[in-house]
């Protein structure tokens, strides 16, 4: 049984079982005692070898710096606090929170300083993360509220009248939606080309497009992109070509090419079976959107062939910037 909270047994048992690295210092700034906690925090072994060394020399880059001044501020008789990166004795990165205070004796000068280090290293990686996400989610937001933007823009200028649009422009709004909701589900991983294809074509195929392709990681803004441009081919598709009737069929195929200076992504959507094709005697919002979005967003170049077969759309583009964001 431990003695009183005031012997030395009860305050060397609660410094032994504290978790925080609890230091004394010279003024000199050297290194005179680390409780037994802080050993086993800091992976030291045998104290020994580390005792007297200069604490500052234990921090990096700014860390050392502000240990340096830290100290001053305790010679001065005042507490200071900092946060840095320090190395344990078996080199673990970690971070710590870190409060020094100055030691007084009898008479009331400095004799000493006191430093508390806390490991706050799975707090700062979480705050790391916290940060990329919400840069993360600010660039997508911006991505989308641009594409939206355009849809808008696009929308009203094909339909003469809102009874017309307003339907037209939800359509393509749910598109967008799909495809977002894509991309939360891929948990801030790159998502994959084939399911969003699969989940963008799927309301329209009832098992008539047929999908075939490697995998391809995208970013954000060209899974966007991407979403809006299947989104368009297949309602086109149901509305006037293959899908129009019940014997057309849609071929949905990709392939990387890597013969190129730059390997590429060769991608064609082909539709047979169809209602026979005639050029349009204007362009719409689909193949301006395609045109603009795809070459901009994916840094590539698309057309659109009105075969009587069936439409062909294809797409090229470098894999590279398929990824970046």
């Amino acid at each position: 049984m431990l003695d009183g909270p005031n012997s030395s047994r009860f305050i060397a048992a609660a410094f032994a079982a504290s978790e925080d690295c609890i230091k004394v210092i010279g003024l000199d700034g050297s290194l005179q005692f680390m409780n037994e906690g802080g050993q086993r925090v800091m992976e030291i072994e045998d104290f020994s070898r580390f005792k007297g060394c200069p604490w500052p020399d234990f921090w990096e880059g700014q860390g050392n710096a502000n240990a340096v001044a830290a100290l001053e501020e305790a010679r001065a008789g005042r507490a200071a606090r900092f946060t840095g990166f320090a190395n344990t004795a078996k080199g673990t990165p970690r971070y710590w929170d870190v409060k020094v205070s100055p030691l007084f004796d009898d008479k009331g000068a400095v004799e000493g300083i006191l430093s508390i280090s806390r490991d706050i290293t799975a707090l700062k990686s979480f705050e790391d993360e916290q940060i990329l996400l919400r840069n993360e989610l600010a660039h997508r937001i911006k991505n989308i509220l641009a594409l939206v933007q355009a849809v808008a823009s696009q929308t009203l200028k094909d339909d003469a009248d809102m009874a017309t649009a307003k339907p037209t422009f939800l359509s393509r709004l749910g598109a967008l939606s799909r495809g977002h909701d894509i991309l939360i589900n891929a948990h801030h991983n790159p998502t994959q080309l084939r399911t969003l294809a699969d989940a963008v074509v799927a309301e329209h195929s009832a098992g008539r497009v047929l999908i075939d392709g490697p995998e391809i990681d995208l970013s954000a803004k060209c899974a966007l992109a991407l979403t809006l441009a299947f989104h368009e081919l297949a309602t086109n598709a149901f509305k006037y070509g293959a899908l129009s009737n019940d014997t057309g069929i849609v071929s949905l195929t990709w392939k990387l090419n890597e013969e190129a200076d730059r390997p590429t992504l060769d991608l064609t959507w082909k539709e047979t079976g169809g209602p026979e094709v005639f050029q349009p005697t204007r362009r719409g919002f689909g193949s301006r959107m395609i045109d603009k979005a795809l070459s901009s967003y994916l840094g590539g170049t698309s057309r659109i062939d009105f075969d009587r077969d069936g439409l062909v759309f294809s797409l090229s583009a470098p894999v590279a910037n398929l990824i970046e964001n």
